[in-house]
């Protein structure tokens, strides 16, 4: 049995693929494969702000290959990005692949460049999914929702335009831009 490796890029897939050989599938997910519903907030506010992830339509089939690939695999290596949004992408892709994976070893795999020396390195030291990465990425997604989601509607309506939007970031950058701009005035 093939190992299976799960990186983000098509690209990056091909590329890994040829530094490991023939023991290892590589395939990407594509970005992310969760997220939390378009059509309502996805957080349950009455709950600790439990967020409810949902599988996009546009990424069912690729979530379908990658449980064809886990079902078939020996072991599972999740090489997402080096950061907090790559470590939830694993954090998901493993719960979005669990029926498949059931009780094979799934490692997390962590490289800064996409050299053979690189891949060697993070493949002799494989992790596991790091909790706190995971955790921070999933507050900040929630805070997105919570600001963006009930903020957005209420300015649309209040200014009565439609395309106009609020976030956790965007509104504090336009705040500290106004401010600048009254200063120069």
């Amino acid at each position: 049995m093939k190992k299976l490796v799960i990186v983000e890029s098509p690209a990056k897939s091909r590329t890994v693929g040829r530094f490991l050989g023939s023991g290892y599938t590589v395939k990407a997910s594509i970005g992310h494969i969760r997220d939390l519903p378009v059509n309502r907030m996805g957080v349950d506010i009455e709950n600790d702000f439990a967020p409810h992830y949902v599988i996009p339509e546009k990424k069912k089939d690729v979530v379908k290959g990658l449980k064809a690939e886990a079902k078939e695999a020996a072991e599972i290596f999740l090489a997402t990005d080096p950061d907090r949004e790559g470590e939830a992408i694993s954090w998901h892709l493993r719960e979005a692949l669990s029926t498949s994976i059931k009780d094979k070893p799934v490692h997390r795999v962590v490289f800064h460049e996409i050299t053979k020396g690189a891949i060697d390195d993070a493949f002799a030291h494989a992790r596991e999914i790091d909790d706190n990465l995971v955790d921070a990425q999933q507050a900040r997604r929630i805070l997105d929702r919570l600001v963006g989601y009930t903020l957005s509607p209420l300015l649309r309506r209040k200014i009565n335009k439609t395309n106009l939007s609020a976030g956790r970031v965007q509104s504090v950058a336009v705040r500290l831009v106004v401010e600048r701009e009254r200063e120069i005035a």
